[in-house]
């Protein structure tokens, strides 16, 4: 087991990392003397499997769980599953010192972490990721929020969590294709952030895809120690926390295009990584060979490295609504493997080029 400390001035808080933690939860949350209910947020897949074993803890703390049921992945980030959510808080007259519970992937998060935040302007809210993604990414750092129809996580608040719980025997279940879709967040931060972590992916691949509990614990500990830092240093997006947004540009971007639907958000950052790479090389901020690395790793995951794009101008378009735009589009770059930089400025002609170069026709 590890633990790792998330230190947001005023509001730090315990991610705790271990094999059998569910069934554990109430021995791992924290003082909450104004709780009497657990407001557990999950969908049907889920909750089958891990609602009961997390009850039973909570009851052992003298928590009454309430399972709130939401649709399966992005489908629950909508304001009007948001506004279910916060009338049936209301309807069983939850009170501020209560609990709310995200158990599920990064969606289940944001949403009931959005839930949390603005209910009663704020209840106590806990994490405990299920997929790998949310693990080693989605769960930490306190980002909340529902989509629009124009695109993703338009409408939500910094909004940190008491505690986050993560139970690495929940991804012995996760089937291969998410699992591969988190090893994408995985490398990101290989790629920028932790040189070792990257060392772990190249070398030691097999035991990863075998998911060995212990391996687990170390791969989302180093990336929770990654975010940790950043997010202390940075809670609210306005520097170094951008470059936790690396392949997240060309990714969103993809994300909100109708004829991209069916991709899931790693594959969408795993093409976006590349991109990144491949418009570092074309702008001469980086060293030939950055993209070869990129596809090397990527394919090795299981992560299609290149894949048919829409059109450049639907990209374009979709790069206006990204949380970096500021007068421009602007990129986090790599000037080599851990020295991410955010890039103002790049010309629009070399943006067009390099997504022409994989397969965006113009």
């Amino acid at each position: 087991m590890r633990r790792v400390s998330v230190a947001i001035p005023g509001r730090p808080y315990e991610v705790t990392i271990g094999e059998g933690l569910i069934a554990a939860a109430g021995e791992h949350l924290p003082e909450l003397p104004a709780a009497s209910r657990a407001f557990v947020v999950s969908d049907r897949t889920v909750s089958d499997t891990w609602f009961e074993p997390l009850a039973a803890s909570l009851r052992e703390r003298d928590l009454e769980p309430v399972l709130l049921g939401v649709p399966s992945g992005e489908e629950a980030k909508t304001l009007q599953v948001h506004g279910t959510l916060v009338r049936q808080l209301a309807t069983q007259r939850a009170h501020r010192g209560d609990l709310v519970v995200a158990l599920g992937g990064g969606a289940v998060g944001d949403l009931a972490g959005f839930v949390a935040a603005s209910y009663a302007r704020g209840v106590p809210f806990v994490q405990v990721p299920t997929t790998l993604t949310a693990q080693v990414d989605a769960a930490i750092g306190g980002k909340t929020a529902v989509n629009l129809p124009e695109g993703k996580n338009l409408v939500g608040a910094f909004y940190q969590p008491s505690a986050v719980l993560a139970d690495v025997g929940t991804l012995a279940s996760v089937p291969d294709r998410d699992l591969r879709s988190g090893l994408a967040e995985v490398a990101k931060y290989g790629l920028t952030l932790d040189t070792e972590l990257l060392a772990l992916l190249e070398t030691r691949l097999d035991v990863v895809l075998a998911r060995e509990p212990e391996v687990m614990v170390e791969l989302v500990a180093r990336c929770v120690e990654a975010k940790a830092r950043t997010v202390a240093e940075d809670e609210k997006d306005e520097g170094t926390r951008l470059f936790l947004n690396y392949g997240h540009t060309l990714g969103h971007a993809l994300e909100r295009i109708e004829s991209f639907a069916g991709h899931t958000h790693g594959e969408a950052v795993a093409i976006g990584m590349v991109f990144a790479a491949r418009l570092a090389e074309a702008v001469g901020i980086a060293e030939p060979g950055l993209t070869a690395r990129h596809v090397r790793l990527l394919t090795s995951l299981g992560l299609e490295a290149e894949v048919g794009l829409p059109p450049v101008e639907e990209i374009l378009d979709a790069f206006h609504l990204d949380k970096k735009f500021q007068g421009g589009i602007r990129f986090v770059l790599l000037r080599g493997i851990g020295q991410p930089e955010v890039v103002d400025g790049v010309p629009r002609d070399r943006i067009r080029a390099t997504l022409t170069a994989m397969g965006a026709p113009a």
